[in-house]
């Protein structure tokens, strides 16, 4: 199965710390002031898991007049280690104590966002500016949302609100960078994640960094060249080429390159075009450096190659520059070879696939079209529409082409909070990290996207921690295959829905 230094200083406190824990004589306020201290101290050095556990410290024994500092920062810290529940669970406590308050408002979106939940973030977001307009946090989290809805330029002017009022903020300065890459303006992107590496604490010794300047090499290898380049009068077209349905696959034809046309998936859940070793090696795509990368399976997260294809044909469009994923170093003991994919979105094009008839359609702007049911999408690198676990657990789930079934993450299977009677069933699921050995198949589950029901369900379970990470959100699941194939699916960019028409 498939599934698509201070350290002298910091050495000092830390043995105090210690010290007055220990001692039962210390009044707890100190304890917790020393211990809040001690996690300022660590996330400025962006030490951001020491910096929670010590946070976690100062709430557990701080009195009520310092509860919110203490709060704040565990919220904070655990949004930068991507302890999503936590920090989600934190935050609605401090907009119960605080629910008027602009910065609570906007630290809550940001966990509400953190949890996936898009749309009640842009809510907060929204709430905090419209008490405080010059709110720098508020003003970044409206970047996001309106970059998850395609509207770019006025993410971009979100983003640079909030760059003026907070210009050390690195967050606000990576979100530039990511809104200036969707645009096609690498040069920009560039200069904007190297304010980013420049703010980042220990920028000489964080892998952070590290990825960051690979990245940054990439977008500046581009030169003059224009990124996804097509001819005149392309971008106002629509495309549709025939597809064949192969082991629960969308495949195509397609030229790389000026070679042959050989077969593609079409891959909605990757952000990019990729390709394997050997055929980057046979048709000459250089790797330029490398990116980390992040599926399902027991790797995780994933280095591979970034390198840039020259020309890509696809049916009568010929796009030129584009960005892509070279799977090396490849997987090994794997039982189907690593298979060459792309997404239309991934090179800005909604898109259409029409099960019954076969037909992929795409394109810049397309038609509405009618529809049995129609989701609200947001495409923040991958494309997600929300859904509901067992009528009360929402959650978001990844629109993906080249996955087969209907699972959701370990993280939602924890949050069901099912009694274990023994249900559980194992799998052998690989993805594109290799094997997941914890997957396992749960009966009994009840989703609904929308007016969508599937009652008493039985969901493949997967460890999706890594891509969550990664992304920045928790993934809540996926949706494959067997739930996208009894539909024409419509993902429209510019009006920023998942239209199904059985």
């Amino acid at each position: 199965m498939h599934s698509g230094f201070r350290l002298q200083v910091t050495s000092v406190i830390v043995a105090a710390a210690g010290l007055v824990i220990r001692a039962d004589a210390t009044p707890p306020s100190q304890a917790s002031e020393i211990q809040l201290q001690l996690g300022n101290l660590l996330y400025s050095e962006g030490r951001y898991s020491e910096a929670l556990d010590a946070y976690k410290n100062a709430l557990e024994a701080t009195p009520s007049a310092s509860v919110r500092a203490a709060r704040v920062g565990v919220i904070s810290s655990a949004l930068r280690v991507a302890e999503f529940d936590l920090a989600r669970h934190e935050a609605e406590r401090l907009a119960q104590s605080d629910p008027r308050g602009p910065d609570a408002m906007s630290l809550y979106g940001d966990a509400l966002w953190a949890s996936g939940l898009f749309e009640d973030a842009e809510g907060k977001y929204r709430d905090a500016l419209a008490r405080v307009p010059n709110l720098a946090r508020g003003h970044h989290g409206m970047a996001k949302s309106l970059a998850a809805r395609g509207r770019l330029t006025e993410a971009m002017g979100e983003a640079q609100a909030a760059l003026r009022l907070a210009p050390r903020d690195l967050e606000i300065h990576h979100t530039v960078g990511t809104i200036f890459e969707r645009m096609h303006q690498y040069e920009e992107a560039a200069a904007a994640f190297t304010n980013y590496v420049n703010l980042l604490p220990n920028k000489d010794r964080s892998e952070k960094a590290d990825w960051s300047r690979a990245e940054i090499r990439f977008l500046r290898s581009f030169g003059q060249r224009i990124p996804f380049e097509t001819d005149p009068g392309a971008e106002d077209r629509i495309y549709t080429l025939d597809f064949r349905l192969i082991n629960d696959k969308v495949v195509i034809r397609a030229k790389v390159n000026g070679g042959s046309a050989q077969d593609f998936v079409i891959d909605t859940g990757s952000e990019n075009t990729v390709v394997s070793r050997q055929t980057a090696q046979r048709l000459g795509i250089t790797p330029i450096t490398y990116t980390l990368s992040a599926g399902v399976g027991e790797r995780g997260l994933r280095g591979l190659q970034l390198a840039r294809i020259d020309s890509l044909e696809i049916g009568a469009l010929r796009l030129r520059n584009i960005p892509a994923l070279i799977k090396n170093p490849p997987l090994q003991d794997i039982p189907v070879k690593e298979s060459e994919s792309l997404s239309p979105l991934a090179l800005g094009y909604s898109m259409v696939i029409d099960y019954k008839t076969h037909k992929l359609t795409f394109g810049k702007h397309l038609a509405d079209e009618p529809r049995d049911f129609q989701l609200p999408l947001r495409l923040y690198r991958l494309a997600t529409v929300l859904g509901t676990v067992d009528g009360k657990h929402p959650a978001n789930f990844v629109v993906d082409t080249g996955g087969e079934v209907i699972s959701i993450s370990q993280a939602t299977s924890r949050a069901l909070a099912k009694p274990d009677t023994g249900r559980k069933i194992a799998l052998k699921v690989y993805g594109t990290s290799g094997w997941d050995r914890d997957a396992f198949l749960l009966p009994g589950v009840d989703l609904a996207f929308d007016a969508i029901q599937y009652r008493n369900f039985p969901v493949v379970v997967l460890n999706l921690d890594a891509p969550s990470a990664l992304l920045g959100f928790q993934l809540g699941g996926i949706v494959g295959h067997k739930f996208l194939s009894k539909y024409r699916v419509g993902i429209d960019l510019d009006r920023s829905v998942l239209r199904l028409k059985s």
